[in-house]
């Protein structure tokens, strides 16, 4: 075909033309001259990088760009610099700019598709000068894009090559008699907007540039351009079948082997056939080893192309496996047994370099998936660079690969459905480039045996062009199903789905689906929204599995915060998030719903995750454990079990067991725990821990645990059990105008009439008192009780506390030590009575009880308990309770019984938006110290309490939208909480908690607890 030689800025706008000149999709395979060369992984010979430094030069909009720098011998000494790959935003040009499902020229400019802004459209001129390597010299050649956001114009020495659109799959375009000896030059144009960009909304930043790798690669004289292998399993699911078909080009003349070795290097099947056009291959594999992600088994496959003279001329090395994915009786199942998705959406993600992400972060996120039992991954919302595909054949990871299209905002406005001029709907004009999109991520990505389903897309609401792209997918690939979510908006298109699919559906909805008797079986593309401080109540979720064969998991949204790095103006390095970078419009920290932090480290929820995502379940109790493996392939042989017994949170028995409990079955296995010999209370523990390492974890890594309790109690007055003792003894009361004080020995207490509450606490002369402890009703928001309008519904509570006025005093003097009891009236229209009583004991115990008789009408109370100010030393925390991370009573089924310890500072969960964290349930004691052995110790009466040790107030917090605002630290902030309602998590723009997981406002509250010296 003549190659197009002259250009025009006309394609930016129309949605027909998408590429110029580009190269057909092919395979992503390996290829090499030598044989020796195959143990170079993906180090190919036959390519030389282009990435790097790059000359450069920035305009804001076309008209101010360096029209002409494309010419041969053009000047470029001004010329900036920009690394490749790497975003245009993220080195020093325009602006960062995060948004939701907004376009990004929202109220700024009026568009409507496929027009682009003229005003604004921030253009880069790249450009590259190289020689070429000699290993490619006198061959075909190529250069291949593999991403550039959003549509780019190509030259070579002067002469233009291409264009193209659809920012991440690659673009290639043949340089062959372009290519010149000594110095070439490249040039490449990229512009931020263009048609293509009203098919790209999603949720994201909106970059641009060259942001993946850019490479010359040359192709032997005999080629295989493009290998399509399926491998899948017979009726019995124990023999392997394939079928291969090569696509070739060059001298046509010579043979082309196939081989097939397992992983010990044993050649399984081997066929020589003579090179044509199309070389088709197909064959048996008797007792095949199927690929799971359990089992992530991969065969070598091997084409050894050889000329007409029998020389080798190419050798073409992939990895492959076989498996079978298929719908059974309206269940999606692998390899015959029944799936279910534990997965997470995954943007590409790095806070210093955006979505020009390496190697180093994707083997971080796949290591991290796998020790957090997650095994599959929504590639959200545009297919990944190649080598994450690689990564999860290697790993086992399930993917849904998704095509890059997304139109949130041509059809949904404020929430509401509206899809007047919706794209690319049923518009011709739109058909193929949306077809070309799903067909370059098809050709690309579909050797690997992690996929296991193609999707259309996400929230571009439903049509004829959407539909045709999942009939493409069936008729290119039946081997996989197909995905798309958006036809519950528009059920005229449902048969564009495989499954039914929905985003931030509530278990009761999901449940009202799956009891109808579904022709499909269900997924969660979209749930549990982890935004800011979430993930509460997901047990809801996972507990569908085990109720519902049809319900077959789900995808948290998301893996990572997405959250820039950034000096601001104050010269601090800080995590952004939307409107940071005075970018507008935005959702501003709407992009942090990460369970991973932007910085890679892991996000408290990620308990939770690895605990409902485990594939094991331990049901624990005195005589033992009862072993329920939900592996679908994997025996329970890959683990050993440590038991343990903890008294008080101190161990006192360890063994270690095997068990053997096959896939999909159940066991219980006899521990011969020791009876318990005095009173305490018993934790019987067992822990899952591999038995041997693994590409992901080491050796005794723990992948599932259970844990039973027992109290023994048998003389419950001693002081052993009381934390205190009785008896008013040698106490001095003091009786002042204003306060009241009790002296004992080495400490004294004083109790204001006036502040209601304890003003000194000296213990050894110590003063741990700041300020009078204070009633609280609050907690500092989260992104969900902002979005679910709690502020508005509840802000009553936050005054309630704070602005109590004391009513009456009582005081006692009796044989049981001193009791002082304080009334507070909280404000109007609450109006109601809250009692704190304090009853002090010869050692210096002070029991601390408080009442809250209940107030009906009002709207559900945050949290009731009482907040302590200490000096700021006192920061080093230990408790026994739920831990090691924060949890809440709708979020704690990750969480364990145990002793544990941290900081202040430490604890304060540094979400990209300041808000409610470190809390702790089930806590019997708590410490709070200053390194030196001086502090207070608070500790359960007849129930755990809530707690938590932080280095700011609730209301700090509650004032701060950036972590660096939070004040310079004076205090360590201690929280006693007879409870707090749930996070939740459904989603964050108005899901509510769940009902058992609030607190109603006419709901007496009591707790009782002590305080003392350590």
């Amino acid at each position: 075909m003549e190659k197009v030689r002259e250009y025009t800025l006309a394609w930016l706008e129309d949605p027909e033309v998408f590429e110029v000149n580009r190269e057909e999709a092919h395979s992503d395979h390996l290829f090499y001259e030598k044989e020796e060369e195959t143990a170079l992984g993906r180090e190919m010979p036959l390519r030389q990088s282009l990435n790097g430094i790059w000359k450069f030069a920035y305009a804001v909009c076309p008209d101010e760009r360096q029209e002409r720098f494309y010419e041969d011998g053009y000047p470029i000494d001004r010329f900036g610099e920009i690394e490749v790959p790497g975003h245009i935003q993220m080195q020093g040009y325009d602006r960062c700019q995060y948004i939701n499902t907004m376009y990004p020229w929202d109220g700024q400019e009026e568009l409507r598709p496929p027009h682009i802004s003229r005003e604004y459209n921030p253009v880069g001129s790249y450009v590259k000068e190289f020689h070429v390597n000699q290993g490619l010299r006198g061959k075909r050649t190529y250069i291949s894009f593999q991403g550039v956001e959003t549509a780019f114009y190509v030259w070579l020495n002067g002469t233009f090559l291409g264009y193209s659109e659809d920012s991440f799959t690659p673009a290639e375009f043949e340089v062959t008699e372009l290519l010149r000896d000594g110095v070439n030059r490249l040039c490449v144009e990229v512009y931020k907007r263009s048609s293509a960009s009203w098919l790209e909304d999603q949720d994201f930043w909106r970059f641009s540039g060259i942001f993946r790798d850019v490479y010359l690669y040359a192709v032997p004289m005999i080629h295989v351009r493009d290998l399509f292998f399926r491998g899948t399993l017979d009726e019995s699911y124990r023999d392997g079948r394939f079928a291969l078909c090569a696509k070739m080009t060059g001298k046509l003349h010579g043979t082309v082997e196939l081989r097939l070795e397992d992983r010990d290097g044993k050649i399984v099947c081997s066929e020589r056939k003579e090179v044509q056009d199309t070389v088709e291959w197909s064959g048996e594999i008797t007792h095949v080893h199927s690929w799971s992600g359990e089992d992530p088994y991969l065969y070598d496959l091997y084409l050894y192309v050889y000329g007409e003279d029998g020389t080798l001329r190419e050798i073409v090395k992939e990895e492959v496996g076989f498996r079978t994915f298929e719908m059974k009786d309206g269940i999606m199942c692998l390899n015959g047994k029944r799936l279910i998705f534990r997965g997470v959406n995954r943007h590409e993600f790095s806070m210093t370099k955006g979505r020009a992400v390496g190697e180093e972060e994707m083997l971080w996120d796949i290591r991290f998936m796998k020790r957090h039992n997650i095994n599959a991954v929504r590639t959200s919302h545009y297919p990944n660079q190649t080598l994450w595909y690689r990564l999860c054949d290697r790993y086992g990871i399930y993917l849904i690969d998704e095509t890059n299209l997304e139109s949130h905002g041509s059809w949904q406005k404020m929430g509401a459905v509206e899809p007047s001029w919706n794209v690319p709907g049923s518009l011709p004009e739109w058909q193929e480039c949306v077809l070309d999109r799903a067909k370059s991520m098809f050709e690309r990505d579909k050797n690997h045996p992690s996929i296991l389903i193609w999707s259309c897309g996400n929230e571009s609401y439903a049509g004829e062009d959407i539909l045709n792209m999942a009939e493409f997918f069936r008729k290119a690939d039946p081997t996989r199903l197909v995905h798309y979510e958006g036809v519950f908006w528009n059920r005229e298109f449902d048969q564009t789905s495989d499954m039914e699919s929905r985003m931030y559906a509530k278990p009761a909805d999901i449940e009202e689906y799956l009891k109808n008797d579904p022709a499909k079986p269900y997924i969660s593309c979209e749930y549990m929204h982890a935004m800011g401080n979430s993930c509460g109540g997901m047990h809801l979720y996972t507990e569908l599995e085990d109720r519902y064969e049809k319900y077959q998991g789900g995808f948290i949204w998301d893996y990572i915060d997405q959250s820039v790095l950034h000096i601001n103006d104050q010269g601090e390095k800080v995590l952004t998030y939307g409107g940071d970078h005075d970018d507008r419009a935005t959702d501003y920290e709407f992009c942090g719903n990460g369970i991973v932090f932007a910085d890679r480290k892991e996000t408290p929820k990620a308990q939770e995750v690895k605990a409902l995502y485990a594939p094991i379940r331990l049901k624990v109790s005195k005589k033992g454990v009862l072993i329920e493996n939900r592996n679908c392939f994997a025996g329970t042989e890959q683990y050993h079990f440590i038991c343990r017994v903890l008294r008080d949170g101190e161990e006192t028995f360890r063994t270690v067991i095997k068990a053997d409990v096959p896939p999909l079955g159940e066991g219980f296995a006899a521990i011969s725990f020791p009876e318990p010999d005095r009173d305490g209370e018993y934790v019987y523990e067992v822990s899952a821990r591999l038995s041997e390492r693994t590409l992901w974890a080491e050796e005794g890594f723990e992948i599932a645990f259970g844990q039973a309790a027992e109290r023994k109690i048998e003389n419950a007055e001693t002081p052993e059990n009381t934390g205190r003792t009785s008896g008013r003894g040698k106490l001095e009361v003091v009786h002042g105008d204003v306060n009241i004080g009790v002296k004992g020995e080495r400490f004294h207490v004083m109790f204001s009439m006036s502040e209601g509450g304890i003003a000194s606490l000296c213990y050894d002369g110590v003063e741990y008192i700041t300020r009078t402890p204070k009633l609280t009703f609050w907690r500092a928001s989260t992104d969900n009780d902002r979005g679910a309008g709690y502020g508005y519904d509840r802000a009553v509570w936050m005054t309630a506390g704070m602005f109590a006025k004391k009513a009456e005093c009582e005081t006692e003097e009796t044989d049981d030590g001193i009791r002082v009891k304080f009334f507070w009236k909280l404000p109007e229209p609450l109006g109601v009575k809250v009692s704190v009583t304090y009853t002090v004991s010869e050692d210096g115990t002070i029991r601390t009880e408080l009442f809250y008789p209940g107030v009906q009408g009002a709207a559900e109370i945050p949290a009731f308990g009482m907040e302590f100010r200490l000096k700021e030393r006192y920061s080093g925390f230990r408790y026994y309770g739920l831990g090691p991370e924060e949890n809440y009573i709708d979020r704690k089924e990750g969480a364990r019984l145990g002793i544990f310890q941290s900081t202040a500072a430490e604890n304060m969960t540094p979400y990209l938006m300041p808000q409610e964290c470190g809390n702790r349930t089930g806590t019997r004691w708590l410490e709070v110290s200053d390194g030196q052995g001086r502090g207070l110790r608070f500790q359960a009466e007849d129930r755990p309490f809530e707690s938590s040790v932080l280095p700011y107030s609730s209301y700090e917090i509650e004032q701060a939208v950036h972590q660096e605002e939070l004040p310079n630290i004076h205090y360590t902030w201690v929280r006693i909480l007879a409870c707090q309602m749930g996070v939740g998590g459904d989603d964050s723009w108005g899901a509510p908690v769940h009902s058992q997981y609030l607190l109603p406002s006419e709901q007496e509250q009591r707790i009782a607890f002590t305080i003392q010296r350590l």
